[in-house]
């Protein structure tokens, strides 16, 4: 081994520790291995930065773009709207569910096919009377599998399609034999029995009992005469109530007008009523430290059944109007993770009311101030309903509660589909390179104005970029410094005397525990080169080895963390880090079973 040979190697052993870790950004982690390669001059520094410009990352930024104008068009919500007629069934639910995912997840990005079908799906399990638990699994891994089937599908099918040796790199659809077969394999297994293995979490409810009750703590209070709040605004008195206030105020009573959600510099008068949400011990609090006055309390657990009808008709009206109530799951790259509701002010800064908190399948009973919040954590949130989806989107979360599917109309329908089939067709005909196609498709998005130019910034998920600029020239250190060929030669010592097919199941097997562990387009990154060196050494044909990663890489079934689709799932399915692998074994296992003879088949 050399001295590069070595670092490269303590450079990779510590970006993989840091991975796993999990206490940084991947994305930091992918810079400071980048940066650590340069300042031992492994990289020339013109070729230090060339990731950014790579092919595949330019190509991952148009996909995102053209994903999000798909969706603005309302091209996506057309293909989901029928499922909602396909009944209660379990089996037929999830077969619906995963397929349609799967579909869109082969053209547009899978965390976008994701977020767009969850709602539905914890939809289709309430009306069902069952714990949302038993379909966002499979949704999710649904996702992953329908990204294998194309190049755009995912990040590493477009890393590993730059690995290709010669002139032509895999086309659009070289990857649907394999792909589709998998995919194929796995939905009909996850349908037809692998739900079952899933975790039931929660108990089965009716339409009414759901993670939040708001009338459980709904208030009224009374601006008494004579009292110095009035007069003085809203936010006057939510200043003074104290650092230890846990008090949300929905509505404001003037004169029997209802105003929901009101400024917090409206300026308060005598007799106004101000509906809260609170405990009871810091709503006492809250009138010890104001002297307001109650104006009459609902208690979940005493009202008689006339005080239940009208809690039931304040909670709708909290529904109505311009006005609404939403649950929605903060995400992983979310501004709000590690941060408090008092220190981000969202309410000032937003409209946003954080009216409750859950987190693993429980309603927090803690101050809603002072909890700091998690990914994955569900939040219950009160805003305008013009501007909410558009706010939970600027500060990463997303809506979990029914909503209507935004159709749009016909004309931006077919704009955005006719957009998306000529970059295709681009791409397939040999015309355009994908990069170039897909790059014209999104800035025809932009220019018809399907997705604003602001729009399309923010549906870049640049951790990913970064992630995968930084750690391009990694891999190749890996290759130019021959530490690829020294790992390939090791396995070839353990493995001697292995038949082809035994080496791509080791391939494969390899990538995606690694996939598990760490991101997937930094797993492929990482495997590619190894891959290609083993494949060299054996003489066998190097498209299949880099179809053995894409797949490997792909296929990250058996821990919250190796995918964002599996992360996003965890808080609203009540999962826990060990339950990802009941399902995802097996379903990991007949992966294996069906890629190998197939990558075989076409590219052995």
């Amino acid at each position: 081994m050399t001295t590069e040979q070595g670092i490269v190697f303590a450079v990779l052993g510590a970006t993989l520790a840091l991975f796993i870790w999990n206490r940084l950004r991947f994305d930091v982690v992918a810079m400071l291995a980048l940066l650590a390669i340069a300042i031992a001059g492994l990289v020339p520094t013109d070729e230090l930065f060339a990731g950014f410009g790579h092919p595949a990352v330019v190509t991952v930024a148009a996909v995102l773009v053209i994903s999000q104008g798909l969706v603005n068009g309302g091209v996506v919500d057309n293909i989901a709207r029928f499922l909602g007629k396909v009944g209660h069934r379990p089996t037929i639910q999830v077969l619906t569910l995963t397929a349609v995912v799967a579909l869109c997840s082969g053209f547009i990005n899978n965390v976008g096919a994701l977020a767009l079908l969850m709602p539905v799906a914890v939809w289709m399990s309430r009306e069902a009377g069952r714990s949302p638990s038993l379909l966002l699994m499979p949704l999710a891994f649904g996702s992953l599998l329908g990204g294998t089937m194309t190049l755009i599908g995912t990040p590493p099918n477009i890393i590993i399609a730059s690995y290709r040796e010669g002139t032509e790199a895999f086309g659009l659809f070289d990857f649907a034999p394999v792909g589709a077969a998998i995919t194929f394999a796995g939905i009909a297994f996850i349908a037809l029995m692998g739900w079952r293995l899933t975790p039931r979490r929660g108990d089965e409810s009716g339409d009414d009992d759901k993670l939040f009750s708001v009338g459980d703590y709904l208030t009224e209070l009374k601006i008494p005469e004579g009292s110095p709040h009035a007069g003085a605004t809203l936010h006057n008195l939510l200043a003074e109530s104290g650092e230890d206030r846990d008090v949300v105020v929905l509505a404001l009573i003037r004169d029997d007008k209802r105003q929901l959600a009101p400024s917090t510099y409206k300026v308060l008068q005598e007799n106004d009523l101000l509906l809260v949400e609170s405990d009871t011990e810091s709503l006492q609090a809250f009138l010890d430290n104001t002297g307001l006055e109650l104006g009459s309390q609902d208690d979940a657990d005493t009202e008689s059944e006339e005080d239940s009808a009208a809690r039931k008709s304040r909670k709708k009206e909290l529904n109505e109007g311009e006005v609404q109530l939403t649950e929605a799951v903060i995400t992983p790259e979310s501004s709000l993770v590690g941060q408090t509701a008092n220190r981000l002010n969202l309410r000032e800064r937003n409209g946003l009311n954080i009216v409750a908190v859950a987190r693993q399948g429980h309603r927090l009973k803690r101050r809603l101030g002072d909890i700091r919040f998690n990914a994955g954590d569900i939040l219950l949130v009160q805003g305008f309903e013009d501007t909410l989806t558009t706010t939970l989107s600027n500060i990463g979360c997303l809506p979990l509660a029914e909503r209507g599917l935004r159709l749009g109309s016909s004309r931006k329908t077919l704009l955005a589909s006719g957009i998306f089939i000529i970059s295709i067709v681009a791409i397939v005909s040999g015309w355009l390179s994908a990069p170039v196609a897909l790059v014209s498709g999104a800035v025809a998005m932009v220019l018809t104005k399907l997705i604003d130019a602001p729009d399309a910034y923010r549906a870049i998920d640049w951790s990913v970029i970064v992630l995968l600029a930084a750690m391009i020239p990694v891999g190749q250190a890996l290759e130019t410094t021959g530490g690829a060929e020294l790992i390939a030669g090791q396995m070839l010592a353990i493995g001697d005397g292995l038949a082809p097919s035994a080496v791509l199941v080791m391939v494969l097997v390899g990538t995606m525990l690694l996939s598990n562990v760490v991101n997937n387009a930094a797993a492929a990154i990482l495997v590619a080169p190894i891959a290609l060196s083993l494949s060299a050494e054996l003489g066998m044909a190097s498209d299949a080895v880099l179809m053995a990663v894409a797949v490997g890489a792909s296929c990250a079934f058996l821990t919250p963390i190796g995918h964002q689709s599996n992360a996003l799932v965890m808080e609203p399915g009540g999962y826990r880090f060990g339950d990802y692998w009941r399902l995802g074994l097996p379903l990991s296992i007949l992966v294996t079973v069906v890629a190998v003879p197939m990558i075989m088949l076409v590219w052995g």
